[in-house]
């Protein structure tokens, strides 16, 4: 089962939380091993820790894992977010095998090369507004919250396939949507301005592969509700991987085609839900 990849990338984990899905985490990281991996923000979320704190031991193994590929020679490289952003003023240190850095340039096996950020800079809201994003933060939280009992009804229902009340909430408002393309634009003119051919970030919870303008905008997702990551393959070709949200279901690994970058909005979870 195990899947050699070159590099991986993931963001918004956020380990200490109850959203945390760290079991599908695990069984991803049990089957793509790769060269490189990169964690790209909200790896730890911090700002939900101040409020109360849901760590379980599972997600040791997750810290425990990504320790073990960095002390068997993987390069890691951890990128903070604005939930872990007490970790930016170690930028440029490593701690073990771990690097830490503000942003970085990955040069994938066919030359291209990809600004790596967590992307929180180019949020207005999170940036001006802190208050309007925790509280935003902790609504996000309560929908998911919501979203594992509603699940568990469908199962007991044998409703099939997995429905996401987050992503459906994003579906809907159309100020959320108009936020992520927002968020989107300005990610990539940043890239472009940078010469870069592509960006790959998170924060905003939407897995994404589209091109804008001459740049190809990639979001890893997250680890709360879709449970998506980003994966370069040996020769170089990059795709969103969608691991399947239900957290009470074993599933087999589900690869989305994306061996080019698409138009048009993100790419939609395999399984059925609504990317998030």
């Amino acid at each position: 089962m195990t899947q050699h990849v070159r590099a991986i990338f993931i963001s918004d984990v956020h380990l200490g939380t109850r959203a945390c899905q760290a079991e599908r985490l695990l069984d991803f990281l049990k089957v793509y091993e790769s060269e490189y991996l990169y964690l790209l923000g909200d790896i730890i979320d911090f700002w939900a820790m101040n409020r109360s704190i849901q760590w379980t031991q599972v997600q040791n193994t997750v810290i425990q894992k990504v320790l073990r590929r960095a002390r068997h020679g993987g390069k890691v490289f951890f990128i903070p977010g604005n939930h872990d952003e007490v970790l930016r003023e170690y930028a440029g240190v490593a701690f073990g095998d771990i690097r830490v850095e503000s942003e970085w340039v990955h040069e994938t096996a066919d030359g291209c090369r990809y600004w790596l950020i967590h992307g929180d800079e180019y949020d207005q809201v999170t940036r001006h507004h802190r208050w309007v994003a925790v509280l935003g933060d902790v609504a996000y939280n309560a929908l998911v919250r919501i979203n594992i009992q509603l699940s568990r009804i469908r199962r007991l229902l044998r409703i099939p396939g997995y429905w996401s009340l987050a992503g459906f909430a994003k579906q809907k408002v159309k100020k959320a949507v108009s936020f992520i393309f927002d968020f989107e634009d300005a990610v990539a003119h940043a890239a472009d301005q940078r010469n870069m051919d592509g960006v790959i970030c998170g924060h905003i919870h939407w897995a994404a592969d589209r091109c804008i303008g001459k740049v190809r905008y990639l979001n890893c997702g997250d680890w709360v509700d879709t449970c998506s990551a980003i994966v370069e393959h040996l020769d170089g070709r990059i795709e969103v991987v969608h691991w399947g949200a239900d957290p009470s279901r074993k599933r087999a690994p589900v690869v989305a085609d994306e061996s080019a970058p698409v138009q048009g909005n993100a790419v939609g979870n395999v399984t059925g839900s609504a990317s998030a």
